[in-house]
C-alpha cells in the first residue's frame, strides 16, 4: 500500500494537459518495500502476548537494553538528517511531522525506507 501510493504520481504539464507518470526506479521499489516489510516484521512482535510492560521489555537484559540505547541513537540521527533533508530538499514540513509521529507509532523500520523512497522522488522530480 505504502509503495502503491508514493511511486505513482501524476503531473499536468502546463497548457497540454498531457499526464506525464515519473519515472520509478529500482531503488524506490526497494525502499517501497523495506518499508511494507519494516511494518510487517516489528508488529508481528508487537501483536504478541506480553509478561511485562513494553518499556520493561526493552531494558530486560543487556542485549535488549544495548539495542534499545543503539536505537534511540539511530532514530535520533535520522531525524536530525530528515528534518534537513526536507528543508534542503523543499519538501513539506507536515510531511516530515507525519514521518516524525509515525516513527514512534507505527516503527523506525517503517519510516526510514519511506521517507528515502519520499527523498527519492523529490530527487529526481528535482532533476527533471
Amino acid at each position: 500500500m505504502v509503495m502503491i501510493a508514493c511511486c505513482i504520481e501524476l503531473r499536468f504539464l502546463n497548457s497540454t494537459r498531457r499526464v506525464r507518470i515519473m519515472k520509478i526506479t529500482i531503488l524506490q521499489i526497494l525502499y517501497g518495500m523495506l518499508a511494507v516489510i519494516g511494518v510487517c516484521v516489528t508488529w508481528y512482535f508487537n501483536l504478541q502476548p506480553m509478561e511485562m510492560s513494553y518499556i520493561e521489555g526493552l531494558y530486560d537484559n543487556p542485549a535488549a537494553s544495548s539495542f534499545t540505547n543503539d536505537l534511540i541513537v539511530v532514530v535520533t540521527a535520522f531525524l536530525v538528517f530528515s528534518f534537513v533533508e526536507t528543508g534542503r530538499l523543499k519538501m513539506s514540513y507536515g510531511l516530515w511531522a507525519a514521518i516524525f509521529v509515525l516513527t514512534f507509532v507505527i516503527a523506525a523500520a517503517m519510516t526510514v525506507p519511506l521517507f528515502m523512497l519520499l527523498r527519492e522522488r523529490r530527487l529526481i522530480a528535482m532533476a527533471e
